[in-house]
């Protein structure tokens, strides 16, 4: 079959501009099928945005319904060098810390030696050390290790309970030990070198002892192997800096009321932006191209009606019963506003009623536990929005088997335009053939006349 730049040739007629024309007539049909999925499409990402604005603010609600939430106590040092945080385990109160000392590594340094690069050990060499609660180990040292080489071996050994490291004196060079862990029992407090080099030894001046961190909390006497001091205080790890040493610090044990707040002030802040992320979906515009993705859905519309009546419909079986008793409220625009004063108020005067309010007696009781089941309808795996997005998705295949199916059509059509117009260019050039010899034969006869 001929091509479409050989259209015309034989005819003279511009056939392969008529059938670019023609194309670019019948691809049109798809026009109309591309707007359909863009639109399909951008409804699935609009409810993609939907349902994250959904979950954050289904996180927002889930916190304000757990109990713990109420319970969190929070931990507050006067004074400098310690710190503290609390677990679930924690209960309020009041301390007086007096740390007399804080915990440390022992440490122990060898006599000098004057070469680095010397050998220093024999056959069967070794490092014995002892410790703080009189055990002992031992390290096996290679035969003509220098000092770099007993530290690094030092070093190797897990079992060793020390690190191990070089310090130049100025005059020559040290190996120093390290315990592992503090503590007076696990501070190093002797090294006996077998099968080495004379010079290398103990000095027993460098000898700084592992000690225990020791204080006072409320007049009982208190000992720590480390300065994260654990549970003597139920529900509460404290850590000591050096600097706390001879320090009396107050340590309060209270309810978290500044993550409380919070934990409001995220309510009312993932609502907002959701509903804003909602307004944009839904603004109508009277144009097709600047307006809401999702303008008129009544799946949307339903999600609105249903969040705005849990919002506003009191809660039973407390003494606060409404949003605006804890200082929330729905101003005319639809968004929340709170008024922190009111609710420092209330946490302060009534943490039982706030409790009650958001969290009720029950999973679902309160207003949070209203507002955590109707989005977990919303959100579940078959909910609401689930099911919009997988009917969008379900419109767009069959969109695209529309798109493939015309698109196939169109083709068929094109080839026969174009078989049409190369019979019709062949039909002109044998006709226009025909006509120059008839007209060559006239003008001979008309000579010989």
């Amino acid at each position: 079959m001929a091509s479409i730049s050989s259209l015309g040739v034989g005819s003279g007629l511009d056939l392969g501009g008529l059938l670019d024309q023609l194309r670019s007539a019948e691809r049109q049909k798809l026009t109309p099928i591309v707007e359909q999925k863009t639109e399909e499409e951008a409804r699935i990402s609009a409810f993609g945005r939907l349902q994250s604005g959904l979950e954050k603010f289904q996180t927002a609600v889930d916190t304000l319904n757990d109990a713990s939430t109420y319970s969190n106590l929070t931990a507050s040092v006067l004074g400098e060098g310690m710190t503290a945080t609390t677990s679930d385990d924690a209960n309020a109160g009041s301390y007086e810390i007096t740390v007399n000392q804080t915990a440390r590594a022992g440490s122990l340094a060898s006599t000098q030696v004057t070469d680095l690069d010397a050998p220093l050990t024999g056959a069967n060499a070794s490092l014995d050390l002892t410790f703080g609660d009189g055990s002992t180990t031992s390290v096996a040292l290679t035969e003509g290790a220098t000092l770099g080489e007993i530290r690094d071996t030092i070093n190797a050994d897990a079992a060793a309970g020390v690190d191990a490291s070089i310090i130049n004196d100025g005059t020559g060079y040290r190996l120093v030990l390290s315990s592992r862990e503090s503590g007076a029992d696990a501070g190093v407090n002797g090294m006996t070198f077998t099968n080495a080099d004379a010079s290398l030894a103990e000095d027993a001046a460098t000898l700084q002892a592992g000690r225990d961190a020791e204080m006072d909390i409320n007049g009982i006497a208190i000992t720590s192997t480390t300065n994260t001091v654990e549970d003597a205080i139920q529900g509460v790890t404290l850590e000591l800096e050096p600097s706390a040493s001879g320090e009396t610090l107050s340590l309060t044990v209270a309810p978290d009321t500044e993550s409380l707040k919070e934990a409001v002030k995220d309510f009312v802040s993932a609502y907002n932006e959701m509903k804003s992320t909602v307004g944009r979906m839904t603004k109508a515009t009277g144009d097709v191209e600047t307006a809401g993705e999702l303008v008129g859905d009544r799946k949307v519309r339903t999600i609105e009606s249903r969040l705005s009546r849990d919002l506003t419909n009191p809660s039973s079986g407390g003494d606060l019963e409404i949003m605006s008793s804890v200082g929330i409220s729905l101003n005319d625009s639809g968004r929340l506003e709170l008024d922190e004063d009111k609710l420092d108020e209330v946490i302060a005067d009534n943490p039982e009623g706030l409790q009650g309010f958001f969290a009720g007696t029950s999973e679902d009781g309160g207003f949070a536990g209203r507002l955590a089941s109707s989005l977990d309808n919303m959100l579940d795996t078959d909910g609401m929005i689930e099911r919009a997005i997988d009917s969008a998705e379900s419109r767009v295949d069959r969109i695209e088997d529309r798109y493939d199916r015309t698109e196939r059509h169109i083709n068929r059509t094109l080839e026969r335009y174009r078989s049409q117009f190369s019979q019709l260019d062949g039909m002109i050039a044998q006709m226009n053939s025909t006509s120059a010899y008839l007209s060559q034969q006239l003008s001979a006869l008309n000579q010989q006349s």
